[in-house]
């Protein structure tokens, strides 16, 4: 951090920019700068940086590497969407250049992403692996608060604020099924609001291990902060999405489950093999692979569009884009179930 440089908030630096622009733009694009630049502000503050003078081409980096690999409870970003956040937070900083909240070469110094293809990620958790991990958790880890987590997501393809939103009474046992609902006054929102809420049915084997866990001396029985009894819970209550997607990074690592490294880390020294440093190793998915994941998984199987739709929570537009990232020989190979012997 330079000394030439004057100290101000993130957010007095927003309303800074917002003000000084306000004239410059549309209605519309005011709006899009305002959301993406509040995005980008907020996670500075989740951060602990609370001086926009300490932001630098690192900070901004990181910045892209969360919303392409997390994004908080919101779709990762595609190359598109990457390029016109960055290009927002670029014309910030130059903006903000000049009251000297950032250096003046700052700005220079950030690249644009380059677009190609459809601009969506091909990152995914792939089913064989996705049952690899499942079994090591089944066989050394059953019905624990991880194993319920991800099986959760694998086999409903839910979001994982979604799978945090579930209360224990959102379980039930009679028909097998978990119901997602909207609850955002009780702080767990669902991501598309009211058309979020869904009843998803479960295989004989995932409502065998969620009972399981629920029945767990393991499990807390505990309360959220608004006196509701979560489904999956830690020992203080709820979990956060954060502690959801730790757990992720954490066993989708090949050591979690025992393999060998294939990045040739020792696991005894490597700073990938801690709670907090999981994300960085190689292997490691977010979430949203596996959401994604789940998805193909389910198209594969020969699940109809409309069925992996409205399980997931998504329109059958994104799924096909965003999604599904089956090739283009798993796409024949899905139309030819589909062809009558005979026409």
């Amino acid at each position: 951090m330079s000394d030439d440089l004057d100290p101000i908030t993130p957010d007095a630096a927003l309303e800074y920019y917002l003000d000084a622009r306000r004239y410059d733009f549309r209605e519309t694009t005011m709006r899009t700068h305002e959301s993406r630049l509040r995005s980008f502000t907020d996670w500075l503050k989740d951060q602990g940086i609370q001086n926009m003078n300490e932001v630098d081409v690192r900070t901004v980096h990181k910045y892209r590497v969360y919303k392409r690999d997390d994004n908080g409870d919101d779709d990762t970003c595609n190359d598109v969407t990457m390029q016109g956040q960055v290009s927002t937070i670029r014309r910030f900083l130059s903006h903000i250049a000049d009251i000297d909240a950032v250096s003046e070469s700052l700005p220079e110094r950030i690249r644009l992403p380059n677009v190609e293809g459809d601009g969506s990620s091909d990152d995914q958790l792939d089913s064989g692996r996705a049952n690899e991990i499942l079994d090591y958790l089944h066989d050394y880890r059953y019905a624990s608060d991880q194993h319920v987590t991800l099986l959760i997501m694998w086999r409903t393809s839910a979001r994982r604020g979604g799978v945090r939103a579930l209360d224990r009474d959102d379980y039930d046992p009679e028909e097998q099924a978990l119901c997602f609902r909207h609850r955002p006054e009780t702080d767990t929102p669902l991501k598309n609001g009211n058309r979020g809420e869904r009843d998803v049915s479960l295989s004989d084997y995932t409502a065998a291990v969620i009972e399981a866990y629920l029945n767990s001396p393991d499990r807390h029985n505990v309360e959220d902060d608004h006196g509701r009894e979560p489904l999956i819970t830690i020992q203080f209550g709820r979990p956060s999405v954060t502690t959801l997607q730790n757990w992720v990074y954490r066993l989708t690592r090949p050591c979690a489950i025992g393999e060998p490294c294939p990045h040739d880390y020792d696991p005894d020294t490597c700073e990938y093999n801690t709670s907090d440093g999981a994300s960085g190793c190689p292997s490691s998915v977010a979430p949203h692979a596996v959401r994604t994941g789940s998805i193909t998984a389910h198209r594969d199987a020969g699940t109809p569009r409309e069925v992996v739709s409205d399980r997931g929570d998504v329109s059958e537009k994104i799924l096909e884009k965003h999604y599904d990232k089956a090739s283009k020989r798993q796409r024949m190979r899905r139309r030819r179930d589909q062809l009558p012997d005979e026409i």
